[in-house]
């Protein structure tokens, strides 16, 4: 069965990739490499043993998506393909509208011109936008703060209203938390270009004498430590989750939206504190002001993931900091 996975040469879309091809499924993947390296599909053909079928292809191309589906038979979409910074979002927001959601119709419509109408998406908890009601249940309004997020809540109600029109398509709206960690191989893992914009990535570069400090946004919310709590989880946790909705999507119509995440929050100096103990070096931070927006607590409820998918997390916090750390030697 031929799986497509677009921006498969991403972060979260490599690690996919990975446990597509060894629960047996053949995949073909589309990235643009706007924020990827090539050596990357060059290293899950090593993990794998397994020559991937590739095109370097823009969501913005029609013509080319529409190849893709021409060239091969597709029984599934993983559509991970989009912009992501949430700064950058806010400073160009045409970019972010543009490329997210007419890139996401563009698949849509390449998807149903081919008879392909099964489809998991990558969404993102950011849709619950600055809800305090912790956990995050798939069923709070969704809202957003910033035109990324924005983007996500968009393309949820595209995704539903075409299934709605058309009881065919079976899509799976996949909210996942924080996502962190690397392969166990140490080949694969989040490489982000420029300086990083998430926590790990900054902290590795910091525990590598790249950067000086790692800026910690608040110590004084109300939380155990005062800093921010977040759920996070290990990316091959999350790629197995991808691969259980759209098993789950083989045998069901209709959209359905489901957190993946641990359940369990984490601050930003325990963090710290287990990247310290997996690099064994001390992490230099600076305590900053308070970024706009953001919210003391967030984790997900995981209740649906575990009875809908069978589906929930196998690694901890320690875990996802040395694997972190050993792909951040090795890269």
């Amino acid at each position: 069965m031929n799986v497509l996975v677009t921006g498969g040469n991403g972060f979260i879309g490599s690690h996919t990739c990975v446990e597509l091809i060894e629960a047996g499924y053949d995949i073909i993947v589309v990235d643009n490499f706007s924020n990827s390296e090539l050596e990357n599909i060059a290293n899950i053909e090593k993990i794998t043993s397994k020559k991937i079928c590739f095109y370097p292809i823009d969501m913005l191309d029609y013509n080319g998506l529409d190849r893709i589906f021409k060239e091969n038979s597709i029984s599934a979409v993983i559509h991970f393909a989009g912009l992501k910074a949430v700064g950058e979002s806010v400073k160009k927001p045409l970019e972010y509208y543009e490329n997210n959601i007419t890139g996401t119709i563009n698949v849509c419509k390449a998807m149903r011109e081919n008879g392909c109408k099964c489809m998991v998406f990558s969404s993102s908890a950011t849709v619950y936008g600055t809800s305090s009601k912790v956990p995050f249940v798939e069923t709070l309004p969704t809202f957003a703060t910033n035109p990324y997020g924005f983007t996500k809540v968009m393309i949820e109600r595209i995704l539903n209203d075409l299934c709605m029109a058309d009881p065919d398509w079976s899509v799976m709206l996949l909210r996942y938390f924080n996502p962190i960690g690397a392969h166990e191989s140490g080949m694969i893992g989040e490489k982000p270009k420029g300086i990083p914009n998430n926590l790990l990535p900054y902290i590795s570069q910091v525990a590598l004498g790249v950067l000086p400090y790692v800026s910690v946004y608040g110590d004084n919310y109300d939380t155990h430590d005062g800093t921010g709590v977040r759920d996070y989880i290990h990316v091959t946790d999350l790629a197995v989750g991808h691969i259980k909705a759209m098993e789950y999507l083989f045998s069901h119509k209709g959209s359905e939206a489901v957190n993946l995440g641990t359940g369990k929050g984490t601050s930003v100096l325990e963090i710290i504190q287990a990247y310290e103990k997996a690099c064994g070096k001390t992490i230099p931070y600076k305590v900053e002001a308070r970024r706009q927006g953001d919210v003391a607590v967030c984790y997900a409820d995981t209740k649906k993931a575990k009875e809908l998918l069978g589906w929930e997390t196998k690694r901890g916090i320690e875990q996802m900091c040395r694997d972190s750390w050993r792909f951040t030697q090795k890269k």
